[in-house]
């Protein structure tokens, strides 16, 4: 069953200044020129599909004394498949320990058979507990409150462009960690808008702990047991946050903000990002608040 969404959002392509509106400070011309053009196209509609598919049953699954489900202990993928697919894609693999993606080398654009990995259930209200551990100079992430989402065409839309993104990263040796603001594209930052202070990731080869809190809009993250940051949904400042990223209305991915700006009241899939690079997950393991 498809339900269609309708979202204001431009269909115009714009500059890499407008693209990064808010983030220069500055009173030059090109981004006034962005400022007009947002505001002359926030008429415009883009479609966007959600896919709603059947949900996994979590009474399939074990709980632990603190009540969490197991999502993975390394004995089986059940509950998992790729996103947009039926099944788990080929460049992930259950090593008996951990979830570990087979790097390709290709970076974002994934190998044959490759994709992001998700669990088949909707969360809403949830702690999402796991352990991760990069490759040198890796890149992945773990989002949250994600769709299943077409556009116009019908084609998948890249699952980033409805969710949010605990960053999973080498800083140390990834370009990505130096690019951003303030560190916003560093291990454990909400990718993009928000960084994570203190920045304590390991260094690539050790495992890292991540556990992302959602609670009625409030979402925190952690790293390494500390807490790293705090933000909230559907507020005044989440709006900003996305007028002043990538993911801004009237940017280059014209579904984006429609499906960000609602991010989360209906629930959401969690996933593992396919970048390319070697990654690993172990100890996944969610406990359901709602």
């Amino acid at each position: 069953m498809k339900k269609t969404l309708l979202f204001a959002a431009t269909l115009a392509m714009m500059a890499s200044c407008c693209q990064n509106k808010g983030k220069c400070n500055c009173d030059c011309d090109a981004c006034k020129n962005c400022e007009n053009k947002t505001e002359e196209a926030a008429g415009e509609e883009a479609v966007a599909q959600i896919v709603e598919n059947d949900q996994y049953d979590l009474a399939q699954l074990k709980q632990d004394e603190e009540g969490y489900y197991i999502l993975f202990d390394g004995s089986s993928l059940d509950g998992w498949r790729g996103y947009g697919q039926d099944a788990v894609p080929s460049s992930w693999e259950n090593d008996g320990e951990s979830i570990h993606l087979k790097g390709s080398g290709t970076g974002e654009a994934q190998a044959e058979g490759g994709g992001d990995l998700m669990f088949a259930h909707k969360f809403t209200n949830f702690t999402l507990e796991l352990e991760y551990k990069i490759s040198k100079g890796g890149n992945s992430g773990i989002f949250y409150l994600a769709q299943e989402a077409k556009d116009a065409n019908g084609e998948m839309l890249p699952i980033w462009q409805s969710c949010s993104e605990y960053q999973v990263l080498d800083n140390a040796n990834h370009v990505d960690a130096q690019l951003g603001v303030d560190g916003n594209r560093q291990a454990a930052s909400l990718y993009d808008m928000v960084p994570a202070k203190p920045q304590n990731a390991k260094p690539f080869g050790e495992w890292n702990k991540a556990k992302i809190v959602v609670f009625k809009g409030t979402v925190i993250h952690y790293q390494n047991d500390e807490k790293v940051l705090e933000y909230h949904l559907w507020t005044p400042k989440w709006k900003e946050m996305l007028d002043n990223s990538k993911f801004c209305k009237g940017g280059e991915f014209p579904y984006a903000y429609g499906l960000m700006i609602e991010e989360g009241k209906e629930g959401g899939y969690f996933a593992l990002q396919d970048h390319g690079d070697d990654v690993w997950y172990r100890n996944v393991r969610i406990k359901v608040m709602d």
